[in-house]
This record gives structure tokens, C-alpha cells and sequence, in this order.
């Protein structure tokens, strides 16, 4: 099935067939993704007078209840509310879904103990494009990133540089296969944060970061449609599913 849709003056095709889910969802069967420390997800039958309610248990349905954090068991959707004193709801500022994003591959830098995705790196990956998102793989990409553990890692992630470049550049929203933009120990700076959603000025209200997702290795870079979904919830961040559609040249 295929769709042609028209985005600032440019006819975009694509095959609404072939969807490209990158997001990582919350599986308590296996090994979750968890990041900050804090206790695992957990799903399961509500309870009612001791009573668990599942079919398995006699009752006529399923009824769960799903206790998480999504900064730290999933995929998920934030805004400018995520560190400012007042909450602004990512569900209250991401009005559209639909965005013309540069999928890039990057192998973070050695900076002493830690890795760095450089400006470089990112000027060399967008060049003179001219896109509303970017989504960054980091190397090495191995299907483990839905299952690890972060706390205490020091993951890579973006230089001051890299998210002053993106702001220039007009990426307004940011999607990356790590727990943060920012670094792990950062002394509470979150200086990429502040960096991209501009907290010293106009604050970027429409502007977003997607953190914990994962894009197969198969997956080719270059341009895509980006739908970026979200659960409706009143938050500063909630999970997400973003899904990528391969543009017919």
C-alpha cells in the first residue's frame, strides 16, 4: 500500500506496507532496558479482595496494571517540561507526527574515559540537508541495547558542539539509541538538554528528544518519513514509538 504525501511544497511517497519500528518496548518477560538504578517494570493482573484477575485465574479478562518510569524502561518522548520548574507536557506540545528525518550511523569518539558523538561527526553525516529530525545510531549496534543495563556504564553521548550544531541546523527533534543525550555523572548540568531546547532563551516548546530506541543494522541511512507516535499522558515524557517509512525516489 502506498501513499504520496505533500510536505512543504515536496510530494513524498512512500509504502505504508513497510513500516520500520524503532522503538523498544517493555517486555517483562526478558531483560528490560533500565537505566538510573530504579526497579524494574513490572505488568501484571490487578488484584481485587486478593483476587488476581486474569482469564488464566477464571475471570473473563485480562486486567492489568503496568507500573514504569519511561525514562528508564523504554522508548520514549520528551520536551522542554523535562527540566524546567514548570511541567510542560510533551502531549500538550507535540501536535504533528509526521517529519522528513536523516537516519546517521556515528562510532562515538574517545574523549578520555568517556565517548563523544562530535559536531563533527553530525556535520559530516547532515552536510547541507535540510531535515526536521535526526535519528542517530551508535556503534557498535548490537541487539543487547534492548536489554542493557546503564546505570553506572557512562554511556556515550552528544557534545555541547553537536547540540548547538543540531539547533542551528533546525532539528527539532532528536531521536538516539541511548538512555540520555546527555552524560551519565554530569553533576546535574544537562548541559545538551538545555543546549537543545534553549532553556537560557525562547524556549523550544516544539522541540523534542527520543531517547532508548534501536534501529536494525539492515536498516540503510539516508532520508525517511518519520512518524513519531506517543501515548497520550499529561507528562514531561512519555513512550513513544517512532516509525520510519523509506522514501520512494
Amino acid at each position: 500500500m502506498k501513499a504520496v504525501i505533500e510536505y512543504n511544497s515536496r510530494k513524498i511517497e512512500i509504502n505504508v506496507s513497510e513500516p520500520i519500528d524503532i522503538s523498544i518496548p517493555i517486555d517483562v518477560t526478558k531483560n528490560n532496558i533500565n537505566a538510573w538504578g530504579i526497579e524494574d517494570p513490572k505488568i501484571g493482573p490487578a488484584s481485587f479482595d486478593g483476587y488476581e484477575v486474569s482469564v488464566a485465574n477464571g475471570a473473563v479478562v485480562n486486567f492489568n496494571n503496568i507500573q514504569f518510569n519511561p525514562h528508564s524502561h523504554i522508548t520514549h518522548t520528551e520536551c522542554v517540561g523535562h527540566i524546567t520548574k514548570k511541567v510542560h507536557s510533551v502531549n500538550q506540545n507535540l501536535k504533528h507526527y509526521f517529519f522528513v528525518a536523516e537516519l546517521v550511523t556515528v562510532a562515538p569518539e574517545k574523549i578520555g574515559s568517556d565517548f563523544v558523538i562530535s559536531e563533527k561527526q553530525l556535520k559530516t553525516a547532515l552536510r547541507n540537508k535540510k531535515r526536521d529530525a535526526i535519528v542517530i545510531r551508535t556503534l557498535p549496534n548490537l541487539s543487547d541495547k534492548k536489554e542493557t543495563r546503564y546505570f553506572n556504564t557512562n554511556p556515550a553521548y552528544l557534545s555541547n558542539e553537536a547540540a548547538s550544531y543540531l539547533v542551528e541546523k533546525g532539528i527539532r527533534h532528536l531521536l538516539i539509541d541511548l538512555p540520555s543525550v546527555d552524560k551519565e555523572k554530569d553533576d546535574g548540568k544537562l548541559e545538551v538538554h538545555n543546549i537543545f531546547w534553549n532553556t537560557s532563551g525562547k524556549l523550544r516548546m516544539h522541540a523534542t528528544i527520543t531517547e532508548f530506541i534501536f534501529v536494525p543494522n539492515d536498516v540503510v541511512d539516508g532520508e525517511y518519513l518519520l512518524n513519531l507516535m506517543i501515548a497520550p499522558f499529561e507528562n514531561d515524557a512519555t513512550p513513544s514509538k517512532p516509525i520510519l517509512y523509506k522514501i520512494i525516489k
